[in-house]
């Protein structure tokens, strides 16, 4: 009885050990992919009231512990069984984040016309705010489950000679941890202002450390969301074009060469420019014909 106790605790430890080894492996190739999903979701999450910024950011958790319920599973399944069906779909995946970041930056150099009128309506219409804010928490899910997909794949492949158990662990382990990390800094990141503003004391002599600290945070973290915003748009662009040029050998033969960063960014602004271009002209037809 003792001894199957010490056998099974020692299986236990080896266990964990093999699975804290590929875990370190695991975290560091898809640290990078980790690096953008922060960016990007941080865009994603700001842009709300100040009293809004927490609920949203909570629904948009939410459902990022959703979609992995959601991939996990289905991954290693698909990985399993029909690991081809996880390239198609992660070049998919690659497509719309593609799409996405051209669209931002064709909205940067070619404005809404009704921008400043729909500006105008969310002001006096609180459904209309409502619905914009439904509308985006739906768009942060979505581009969440295309990251996570392209996180879980990445994982999936440093431990794919592993067993099964050390599998679902593993990736399992880094998806939680990837949802839980994001969206915590995230957070901090939205919440700069209300942080700031609570250093400042009005009422007491000015010009106090935690009044000139106060006031920095406060007055940065419009060129934070800013920076955050390019940041994010350049993220969609090189996490599409990774997910090209590794999953695409026509497209890695061409990028070869060049410096990675640069191939992957213009391999996601090429492709996403041309889904932007035939979205356009669909839309363009089915108006006309509409």
């Amino acid at each position: 009885m003792a001894s199957g106790l010490f056998a099974l605790l020692d299986d236990i430890a080896v266990l964990m050990d093999d699975v804290s080894v590929m875990g370190k492996v695991a975290l560091k190739e898809t640290a990078g992919i980790l690096g953008d999903d922060l960016a990007v979701n941080a865009e994603k999450a700001s842009g709300f009231v100040s009293s809004r910024e927490l609920p949203v950011l909570w629904a948009i958790t939410k459902g990022s512990f959703l979609n992995k319920l959601i991939i996990l599973p289905v991954a290693f399944i698909l990985s399993a069984y029909v690991p081809v069906v996880i390239t198609v779909l992660l070049v998919l995946g690659g497509l719309y984040l593609a799409f996405e970041g051209a669209e931002k930056i064709y909205h940067f150099i070619v404005p809404h016309k009704e921008s400043h009128h729909e500006q105008k309506l969310e002001v006096l219409t609180k459904e209309q705010v409502l619905e914009k804010e439904k509308s985006k928490i739906r768009s942060a899910i979505f581009t969440d489950f295309i990251l996570s997909v392209e996180i879980v794949i990445i994982a999936l492949g440093t431990v794919v000679n592993e067993n099964l158990t050390n599998q679902i662990i593993i990736v399992t382990g880094i998806a939680i941890l990837a949802t839980i990390g994001v969206y915590g800094i995230v957070a901090i990141i939205v919440r700069f202002d209300d942080f700031g503003r609570s250093l400042i004391n009005l009422n007491e002599e000015k010009d106090t450390v935690s009044d000139k600290i106060g006031w920095v945070l406060v007055k940065s973290l419009p060129w934070i969301i800013k920076g955050l915003s390019v940041v994010g748009t350049l993220a969609l662009l090189l996490v599409s074009g990774g997910i090209f040029a590794h999953n695409i050998h026509l497209i890695h033969n061409v990028i070869h060469g060049i410096p990675e960063i640069l191939g992957q960014f213009l391999v996601g602004l090429v492709v996403g420019f041309i889904a932007l271009l035939m979205v356009k002209t669909f839309v363009k037809v089915q108006r006309a014909f509409g």
